[in-house]
């Protein structure tokens, strides 16, 4: 089974200065005049106020811990936002993972009943390797072209992304999806890195080219705010407003409501969906 490298920390403190422009960081000599992109192991150390050879030993897991002074000083040298900077903290160990023994797959039943309370809107719960755990019956109807009949397990949101023969067509936006999504698996494995789905997801989609480049340029970004085109087989384009919600009392779970524009086709085209697939439903179970 994968796991996450025994040097976490030097491989995402090599990336976040690699990422940035020397310019943005006060210093002279932008990308275009320099062999290698991003800041130099002593650039940083001089931003960060520590010495070249603590910061080496940093990047190369020969110093494990740092203080929360060090962190604070490097994090604010690579501009890194709050995101980042907490993945930061979580890789040098000073912030605790998700809770030991907390159930992170099951959904509370109230959870459930506020799902139903979004008629007009597709809601579900993610778990932290994008499991959907729970859904309302519109998400259900615009997820109904992933389903896999009989299959062990909740579906997953990465795996439909990478793996579903349909998936950039049902998503049109599919690389922006993808980016933003893997990123945000990357925080979440942060949070809890020996969480055994997600070293499962990362055993099965490394080997594939377009998962590994986003896995490994170390970027980490919550899921936020974000608008997402569909193009269902049923009704055809559907475009969403999505808000995220952390799940405080089930650490790692994430509720995720996606609305349309009132009166716009695509929440015609929303009910619409649900109506086939209620009807649909009540066939099958007929």
């Amino acid at each position: 089974m994968h796991t996450l490298t025994g040097n976490a920390l030097g491989e995402f403190l090599r990336a976040s200065r690699g990422n940035l422009d020397p310019e943005e960081a006060g210093l002279a000599g932008g990308r275009g005049t320099r062999r290698v992109a991003g800041l130099r192991r002593e650039e940083v150390a001089v931003l960060a106020g520590v010495s070249a050879d603590y910061y080496a030993r940093l990047e190369q897991g020969r110093e494990r811990s740092p203080s929360s002074q060090v962190l604070d000083a490097i994090a604010r040298a690579l501009r890194l936002d709050r995101d980042s900077r907490g993945h930061l903290y979580r890789l040098a160990g000073m912030n605790p993972s998700l809770r030991a023994g907390s159930s992170r797959d099951l959904v509370d039943p109230a959870l459930l009943t506020l799902l139903d309370s979004f008629p007009a809107a597709a809601a579900y719960v993610l778990g932290p390797s994008f499991d959907i755990l729970a859904t309302n019956s519109a998400a259900a109807a615009l997820l109904a072209p992933f389903a896999q009949p009989g299959a062990d397990g909740p579906l997953n949101m990465v795996r439909v992304l990478f793996l579903h023969p349909d998936a950039k067509s049902v998503f049109i936006e599919w690389d922006s999806v993808t980016r933003a999504t893997v990123h945000a698996l990357r925080l979440n494995a942060g949070y809890d890195p020996n969480n055994p789905a997600i070293m499962a997801l990362l055993d099965e989609l490394l080997p594939v080219d377009a998962f590994r480049t986003l896995w490994n340029d170390q970027t980490v970004t919550g899921l936020a705010r974000a608008y997402k085109v569909f193009v269902h087989p049923s009704v055809g384009r559907i475009e969403l407003t999505y808000q995220t919600f952390e799940v405080r009392d089930a650490p790692g779970q994430q509720l995720l409501v996606g609305t349309p524009a009132i009166g716009s086709s695509s929440a015609d085209a929303l009910a619409l969906l649900g109506t086939l697939h209620a009807t649909a439903t009540r066939d099958i179970h007929a």
